[in-house]
């Protein structure tokens, strides 16, 4: 798959709307160790990735692989357990259909999740970030999915990326970590196409460049939703410690291992924000 058509979207769609009847208000993506949310749904209808057609499979540890579509804190939801990543052998398009196809089943918000590894050394593993910018590294080089002929149904040819990251969602995300008392950094994220983990010089070059943390997804996910008109909020668990200095070893175990301590927090960071809206 090079590009998304509309015929691609609208299979993917009707195969899910033939499973449930839900039209959900919004979409959410969760990131490595970060699925336990999704086990938290009610009245949920879960569909294995594979029955959809055209959808991206996941084959890494720590991502379930289903779609997840129910009520969450009173908001109808649809929820991915787990994602596919470019790495994996999928194309960009195919990581796009899957907002795509929210964005065709009605979504207006989309709240992405990660597991990051932090290049701002001040950041401590299990903590969370609020996204409030990104790095477009895979994007600038032309991998986009945005590639090849525009829908323009769902955006422009152009798209604005000045404001990926909606800065009331960011507000009431603020709020929600203050009155519930959990530890929230803010910065920015860059996907990096993985899937070997950073050298320190790749590293000490984010960091020289402004970026907070850095991971393999989001970024590409986030573009589609604003070119189709959601509303994004991002969230990255930080899942390692910077190794500036090369001192250190980072594993995917290590990374599982992070989402222990980081899914309890999103758990109520994003509760919070559901019951707001």
């Amino acid at each position: 798959m090079n590009f998304l058509t509309r015929e691609d979207i609208d299979t993917a769609a009707h195969a899910i709307g033939e499973q449930t009847p839900i039209k959900p208000r919004i979409g959410m993506i969760l990131g490595s160790g970060l699925g336990a949310l999704a086990d938290s749904i009610e009245a949920a209808v879960k569909i294995p990735s594979e029955d959809i057609p055209g959808w991206p499979a996941s084959t890494v540890e720590g991502h379930a692989g289903l779609l997840v579509l129910g009520e969450l804190e009173g908001q109808s939801v649809f929820v991915l357990q787990g994602r596919a990543h470019y790495y994996e052998g999928v194309s960009m398009a195919q990581i796009g259909l899957t907002v795509r196809v929210m964005q065709r089943m009605g979504a207006e918000i989309l709240i992405v999740t990660n597991a990051a590894g932090a290049v701002n050394p001040d950041f401590i593993p299990g903590e969370l970030m609020l996204i409030t910018d990104h790095i477009n590294l895979i994007g600038m080089a032309g991998l986009t999915p945005l590639r090849g002929p525009n829908l323009d149904e769902y955006g422009p040819r152009f798209p604005d990326m000045s404001q990926v990251y909606d800065r009331d969602l960011m507000a009431l995300a603020r709020e929600v970590a203050t009155e519930n008392e959990v530890p929230l950094r803010e910065g920015i994220y860059i996907c990096l196409g993985g899937p070997t983990f950073e050298t320190p010089a790749d590293l000490r070059f984010l960091r020289g460049i402004g970026v907070d943390a850095v991971g393999m997804s989001t970024v590409a996910e986030a573009t589609v939703a604003r070119h189709g008109g959601m509303r994004v909020l991002g969230v990255s668990g930080i899942s390692n410690k910077a190794n500036l200095d090369g001192e250190t070893i980072t594993t995917h175990e290590e990374v599982l291992k992070a989402g222990v301590v980081i899914a309890p927090r999103l758990s109520v960071l994003i509760r919070g924000v559901l019951r707001q809206l």
